[in-house]
């Protein structure tokens, strides 16, 4: 950590702080809603209300992240989400179980229109708090540790709840993302630029001129559609992982909550193994092949043991391709419009997740679990594949031509 800038150290602490708050805060709202209303209707809603107004946010919200202070933005996105988690408290403190499903919708409400905002901008600051040499290992540093406390949050919120009641674990979070908003605030404000004139036709212009720039740069676009196929299979997992390690392998619960666990230590061991290896064209398609291979693996798995070593191979190839990909957009994206593309990308990532479910749900289909598990990894790998050996091929296949925008 000490080779990289106070900046990004404040930055990465103030992600990870509130990358576990925020997934114990929604390991709580689903409990909680489910033990006041015992319907799996509302826990669909719940997530609905979410995603909802996050994709529509994000959608649009690109023109405006070109003309804002990051790291403003930033730390007060997390003071108003602190805010947002201690209102199915007031709802409880009122003693109306009314009251505590509104405030569990408004909150999600919030955190689903915030949370797209600050990926952008926490993105698109990268490049300027680290060096164009420290960007991948940067990227995989970040993207490991979050993805540590998304696996560290389930097992911490399970103690926590043997010694204080649910409701208090709001509170929890709130501290959390105040001490993320503390961390931010030590960021220096380097952006000196001033608000726009906000009007209809200048929001129309930006945003028309955000995705025209977007589409000009062949190299973005393309790892966007390769970062697009992940996000598919991943959402398709989200539906596939229990019925596989429960239905076809007969395993028990804590043995799908090591399949769970093996993706993400695997990734923070990518993250190691990263830092080791070059940072080249052909060990970022390796990564995305052999990340997608893992999923192909998982159609001749007949053993729960083995489902784990195919988790735990993705979660440590995966990351040979997510970072330097991230990397390569930070650099390659021009740095007046970085925020603006930062957010259509992540707009692009995001509508394919809850296509992968609606792809793994589909009864018509007729596709079993095995068959699913190796149309996603295929899915990645054919991609992979071809960019893998067009990169033996001259470098105009494989840098992007610079347009200006």
């Amino acid at each position: 950590m000490k080779k990289y800038s106070k900046s990004f150290r404040s930055l990465w602490i103030g992600e990870i702080v509130s990358e576990f708050g925020g997934a114990a805060g929604a390991i709580i709202n689903g409990l909680l809603l489910y033990e006041l209303t015992g319907s799996r209707e509302w826990m669909g809603i719940l997530w609905l209300v979410y995603f909802i107004p996050s994709l529509v946010l994000q959608g649009i919200s690109s023109p405006f992240l070109n003309h804002v202070i990051k790291e403003k933005v930033l730390k007060n996105i997390q003071l108003i989400r602190a805010g947002a988690y201690l209102l199915p408290l007031v709802g409880f403190w009122m003693g109306t179980d009314t009251g505590t499903i509104i405030g569990l919708v408004v909150l999600q409400c919030i955190l689903g229109l915030l949370q797209p905002i600050f990926a952008s901008l926490s993105f698109s600051l990268l490049p300027e708090i680290c060096t164009d040499e420290e960007l991948a290992d940067a990227n995989g540093l970040l993207d490991g540790t979050l993805r540590l406390m998304n696996f560290l949050a389930p097992g911490v919120t399970s103690l926590l709840l043997l010694l204080v009641p649910m409701q208090w674990i709001y509170s929890i979070s709130a501290l959390l993302f105040f001490l993320s908003y503390l961390a931010l605030s030590r960021i220096p404000q380097s952006s000196k630029q001033k608000a726009a004139v906000w009007t209809k036709k200048f929001w129309w212009s930006e945003l028309k001129e955000g995705y025209r720039s977007f589409f000009s740069y062949p190299q973005l676009l393309r790892l966007t559609l390769l970062s697009s196929t992940v996000q598919f299979a991943v959402g398709a997992t989200l539906v596939l992982s229990v019925p596989f390690i429960r239905g076809e392998l007969g395993g028990e619960t804590w043995e799908y909550g090591i399949f769970k666990g093996a993706f993400p230590i695997g990734y923070m061991l990518g993250m190691l193994l990263l830092t080791k290896l070059p940072k080249s064209p052909r060990t970022m398609y390796v990564g995305l092949i052999g990340g997608g291979f893992s999923f192909v693996l998982l159609y001749f798995v007949h053993s729960v043991p083995l489902a784990w070593m195919c988790e735990l191979m993705g979660g440590i190839l995966f990351p040979l391709f997510n970072a330097q990909s991230a990397a390569i957009f930070q650099r390659e994206a021009p740095r007046d419009r970085l925020a603006q593309l930062s957010a259509v990308r992540l707009f692009f990532l995001r509508v394919t997740m809850p296509l992968g479910i609606l792809f793994a749900s589909l009864p018509f289909l007729a596709l079993n679990i095995r068959h699913v598990y190796i149309g996603i990894g295929s899915l990645i790998i054919l991609p992979g594949l071809y960019y893998l050996i067009a990169s033996y091929q001259p470098k105009k296949i494989l840098i992007s031509e610079k347009h200006k925008s």
